[in-house]
């Protein structure tokens, strides 16, 4: 069976998952973080990259010692069987496409406002088609362009954290804010845990970044470099964005708004709001190409262990891109973006990522008994072990309503998983011995 070609080198890797990190989560939900955890934006932002960093550490074990695409899918299946894998794979792809939907719903928020206005349904349309297409067109085209909206995003970022500064510097600022956290009716504790649920949603870079481990030159050399410096990157970043905002912009402000970093930008005044908002739409349009992408590899990667119709495993012959897969995500991403809202998407999200750690977590200590030929990264034990842990100190954040619309999908994720597993074992008894 043909191959997904290798062409990711490690730079390429690196601003993959740095470009994931970077993108709408701190675009978009710095103001729902705030909202949460007070002005303490810091808070949240650092302890859930701390809190992921345990995960990725497991990641970068498994990916390295099972390149394939599939992600967390295939660790699962190893691990534990197909009904297993199936699930796990269920809600990573049912992840990604929730993101994709969110993303897309943020495209045509405020920040495009600041151009014109269209109808959800017609910039939905137009947005996921040209994001689908460059998918199609192939890996390295795709990533060609991560990297130009990688540095865009960069910049714009750099940008907010330059103007926060000289907000601040000329005493236009309340650097009290910075140790506010939650409000009387909520504690810190409650409040910076609540915060740092949201804020998972802009860590996902690292499982988007393993589905396409199988597409990448010497993954076991590549990936913990570029996992672990895109994710170090990406917490500097985060940090000063998260002093600079509340510093600069009242809490109850920015928590109101949906281009909260727009709020930086007017208060320090001297660059027009549309410069901005063209940056943020980039990074909005980036996240949801690298998720579209991570959802279609997935898609692919299941097909062929068996979990999914193997209709998905077609390549595009000359391209060798999973060009159905494509086309199946994308649709389903646009059927969320037409009757979903940011703040639910972005909720069910997490649920459903914190579910799939918890999965990985165990997975690598399942998996320590299998051993391969390469050599490959290996996480200390007590790594997945604190790991499983913060998953479970999360889930205690997550509201009933969230964990509603969560159960309904992990009940049709397992009635499809029996139903997978079943056709596998009856594949397997017919076939010729």
């Amino acid at each position: 069976m043909p191959s997904l070609r290798r062409e990711v080198t490690t730079p390429l890797l690196y601003l993959f998952i740095l470009g994931d990190t970077l993108g709408a989560g701190v675009y978009v939900l710095i103001g729902e973080i705030a909202g949460e955890s007070g002005g303490a934006v810091w808070l949240p932002l650092v302890l859930a990259l701390l809190l992921a960093l345990l995960t990725a550490t497991s990641y970068a074990e498994l990916a390295t010692k099972y390149p394939r695409a599939g992600g967390a899918s295939h660790y699962t299946h190893r691990a534990f069987g197909p009904l297993a894998g199936f699930a796990v794979g269920f809600c990573m792809l049912a992840a990604g496409l929730v993101s994709v939907g969110a993303l897309t719903r943020a495209f045509g928020g405020e920040y495009l406002t600041e151009f014109f206005t269209a109808p959800t349904a017609i910039v939905a349309i137009v947005f996921l088609a040209a994001l689908a297409a460059l998918n199609i067109y192939g890996i390295k085209d795709s990533l060609r362009a991560n990297v130009v909206a990688t540095m865009i995003e960069v910049t714009g970022l750099l940008l907010i954290v330059g103007l926060g500064c000289w907000v601040i510097a000329r005493g236009d600022s309340d650097l009290g804010r910075l140790t506010e956290i939650g409000s009387g009716e909520t504690g810190a504790v409650a409040a910076t845990l609540s915060g740092a649920v949201l804020a998972y949603y802009s860590f996902v870079g690292f499982e988007t970044s393993v589905n396409i481990a199988e597409e990448t030159k010497d993954p076991r050399r590549s990936y913990p470099r570029a996992l672990f410096g895109a994710l170090a990157t990406a917490g500097v970043v985060y940090l000063a964005i998260g002093l600079v905002t509340s510093a600069v912009v009242p809490t109850s402000t920015l928590a109101e708004s949906s281009g909260p970093l727009l709020e930086v930008v007017r208060a320090a005044g001297g660059v027009p709001t549309w410069v901005f908002s063209a940056i943020a739409l980039v990074a909005v349009a980036n996240g949801a190409l690298l998720t579209g992408i991570m959802s279609s590899r997935l898609a692919y990667g299941m097909a062929r262990d068996g979990l999914l119709p193997k209709v998905l495993s077609r390549l595009l012959p000359q391209r060798r891109t999973p060009w159905l897969a494509v086309l199946v995500t994308t649709s389903l991403s646009l059927v969320l973006a037409l009757t979903g809202q940011v703040a639910e998407l972005a909720s069910t999200l997490v649920l459903l990522l914190l579910i799939v750690f918890l999965a990985v977590n165990t997975a690598v200590l399942v998996l320590r008994r299998e051993t391969v030929d390469e050599d490959h990264f290996r996480a200390p034990t007590i790594i997945p072990v604190l790991g499983i842990g913060s998953c479970l100190l999360l889930f205690t954040r997550i509201e009933a309503g969230v964990w509603l619309r969560g159960g309904i999908l992990l009940a049709v994720g397992l009635v499809l998983g029996l139903v997978a597993a079943r056709n596998k074992q009856r594949a397997t008894a017919e076939s010729p011995s």
